[in-house]
This record gives structure tokens, sequence and C-alpha cells, in this order.
């Protein structure tokens, strides 16, 4: 039963992904996370303010269904398939983030420097990630899409922008982690 906790290999996950991708191509449909924002405003009534949200939410209701998945998802395997909640990144790198103060590094799937309910009480922290979180949306509405909607959606659709904007998203992970991050920590 040890199989359990293992994370799948590519060779199960990626046929499954692609399996997914190929059934939505065949109803018409495009896969995405950040699109969910807006159906989930739009419901609350955010067409009364902007015309951004003034559309058929119910058309969406199928993609609606895919964040309960995933949250449901992410709890049954966080808290029933897993064993071992630290994430194995390389030695160098366990390092690195130590010199930086993150010390719950290579120990906790999130750094508890800045996720902890204790790190909420620090307003550099609330900043961060609020001003982070900014960004990110941005970002995702800048950009037509989020990560997962143009990597795994755009990209299998032989979708171009969706191309550039994954590049977008790598040349800007990597400006952040190697020039940015260094200097807010």
């Amino acid at each position: 039963m040890n199989w359990i906790y293992e994370p799948w290999p590519w060779y199960i996950a990626g046929p499954m992904i692609a399996l997914i991708m190929f059934l939505l191509i065949m109803v018409d449909k495009s896969f995405g996370m950040s699109s969910n924002l807006r159906t989930m405003c739009t419901i609350c009534g955010a067409g009364n303010k902007a015309d951004f949200f003034k559309f058929d939410w119910k058309s969406q209701k199928w993609n609606l269904v895919v964040v309960l998945g995933a949250v449901i998802g992410g709890f049954i395997g966080s808290y029933f398939l897993s064993t071992n909640t630290a994430v194995a990144i390389h030695p160098d790198t366990i390092l690195d983030l130590k010199s930086l103060g993150f010390e719950s590094a290579g120990t906790a799937y999130l750094p508890t420097e800045l996720f902890d309910t204790k790190a909420l009480l620090s307003i550099k922290n609330v900043l961060l990630l609020s001003i982070g979180g900014v960004l990110v949306g941005f970002g995702a509405r800048y950009a037509g899409g989020c990560t997962s909607g143009h990597a795994i959606s755009g990209l299998s659709n032989l979708q171009i922008p969706s191309l550039i904007a994954v590049i977008g998203f790598f040349i800007g992970g990597l400006t952040m982690i190697h020039f940015i991050f260094p200097l807010l920590f």
C-alpha cells in the first residue's frame, strides 16, 4: 500500500492530463483556473459595477466543478494520502533558503515563515502576500489567463499567445527568484 503515498509518475499523470485536454477540446471547452474568479464575482453581482463581469456565468458551471474538485482533491491528498509534507528540494537550495531566513526549507510544504498563522502578525509578510496576490491577479488578467490555462489548455490547443504567455511566466519567475526575492529577504 506504499504506492498510495507516492506522487504519480509522469507516465501516468501526463497521459491523464492529455486525456482530459482531449475531452475538453472535443466539447469545445478550455481549461483555466483564473477564469473562475470572474465567474464567482459575476455570481456575487459584480456585473452591476463593471461590464467585464456581465456574461452568462451559467455556461461556466462546469469549470466551477473543476475548482471544487481541485479543493476536495487537495484536501484528500493532503490529509489522507500524504505521509510527508516536505518538498524534496536540492540540498544547495535548502542552504540558500536558510541563508535568507527560511529555516523551514526542506521540512515543510510551504515556508512557515510566510504562511504560518503567526506570520500574519508581521506587517512585512501581510504586505508581501497582498502585493504578490494583486500582481498575480493583474498578471493573469493581463495575460488573458493563468499558468494552468495557458500552459495546459492553451499549449495543447497550439495557441501562439499561450506559448508567449508561458515564456513570459518563466522569465518572470526566474527574474523574481534570482533578482527580486534575495532583495526582499
